[in-house]
């Protein structure tokens, strides 16, 4: 346990991901996320009996039964029984559970993973299940939909036009040509409108695919990486549930996140921006007052791979491995749940010599 009143210093040691693909109906949950757990612990070189915590990230909506993330802990291997929690949204969101297991000292390590398979169903009927019960679901107003009222009300303010949405779009997938992980890499025609004004382009693929990362504290962080992605802050917030109330233009909830996990404090060079759709990306810029010194998404982001549940994850992922390989000294991470950005969890991390 650390002395009364201190923090301990908590890092991120390993990242793995899977190759997000459009479909991958020859294979279950847990055999899409093996290769990607043994990866993860290969890096470090822990067994599982090693991790003293394990939190996943998942929802039951998108493999449309009940407990499903159960099966998923053949993967990990839960006999002897092991300490674990699941949370039902992105992996981002168990990755703060299992920071605050490490903090106050009840474990030294975590595995923290997410998955989640979109091919199989319509992706964007499932997503109206988030909504208001009373209001907005019966109305079954899509995620493309919905994002493209938020994209229309930007342009309407004078934030964006349909330019500058078509550049978003072209520099992530042509970050993504050396990320060998991406579904979708290269420039490509913006193509038809979906729901005037995002075009194809401007929208996520949809994909299946998985994550994990390896937490821990202290001197153990630096037995097991080279150069760990120390979490200097993480927070994170929520707008109101009723679309209507908010204005979609700005992101108050990022803003206060990205306050309280110190963002603010010194410039980062690096962010990783879980921005499914190229108009949220202009959002989360102001918010975070991002300039063009920054590099944003160099990973391509989730215009260019986006499984849902595990997205958010990879950012913290890609920032931490931009840290592990000396390409970045302070970096953020952002993921999002919900319509419109409505979720947003930020965290900022930082390198030994930073």
């Amino acid at each position: 346990m650390p002395p009364t009143g201190a923090l301990r210093d908590v890092a991120i040691v390993a990242f793995a991901q899977s190759d997000h693909l459009k479909s991958t109906d020859e294979l279950s949950e847990v055999e899409m996320l093996m290769p990607v757990l043994h990866e993860v612990l290969g890096a470090t070189g822990l067994a599982t009996g090693e991790i003293d915590f394990t939190c996943s990230g998942s929802a039951d909506y998108l493999a449309g039964r009940a407990f499903s993330f159960t099966m998923a802990l053949d993967g990990v291997g839960a006999w002897p029984p092991i300490s674990e929690s699941h949370v039902e949204t992105d992996g981002a969101w168990a990755l703060y559970e299992a920071w605050v297991k490490l903090l106050t000292g009840e474990a030294d390590t975590a595995l923290v993973y997410s998955y989640g398979k979109s091919s199989p169903g319509s992706l964007r009927d499932v997503l109206t299940r988030q909504l208001d019960p009373y209001y907005q679901a019966p109305l079954w107003p899509d995620s493309v939909a919905l994002a493209a009222l938020q994209a229309q009300a930007l342009i309407d303010a004078g934030h964006t036009d349909e330019r500058t949405l078509a550049t978003v779009a072209a520099r992530s997938r042509d970050a993504a040509s050396d990320n060998p992980h991406a579904q979708v890499r290269g420039a490509r025609p913006q193509g038809d409108y979906v729901v005037q004004p995002l075009r194809t382009g401007d929208c996520p693929p949809i994909g299946d695919g998985a994550a994990a990362v390896v937490l821990a504290a202290g001197d153990r962080a630096r037995a097991l990486c080279a150069r760990p992605a120390w979490i200097r802050g993480i927070d994170h917030r929520i707008e109101p549930h009723a679309i209507g109330v908010r204005d979609l233009t700005e992101s108050p909830s990022t803003r206060l996140a990205a306050e309280r996990a110190g963002a603010f404090e010194r410039p980062v060079d690096t962010a990783e921006l879980h921005a499914p759709f190229s108009s949220q990306e202009v959002v989360l810029r102001r918010a975070l007052d991002l300039g063009d010194e920054v590099a944003v998404n160099p990973s391509g982001g989730p215009l260019a791979a986006n499984p849902m549940m595990a997205a958010g994850l990879v950012r913290l992922g890609e920032a931490a491995a931009r840290i592990h390989r000396g390409a970045s000294d302070r970096a953020l991470a952002h993921a999002t749940s919900g319509p419109c950005l409505q979720q947003n969890l930020v965290a900022v991390l930082e390198g030994e010599d930073a």
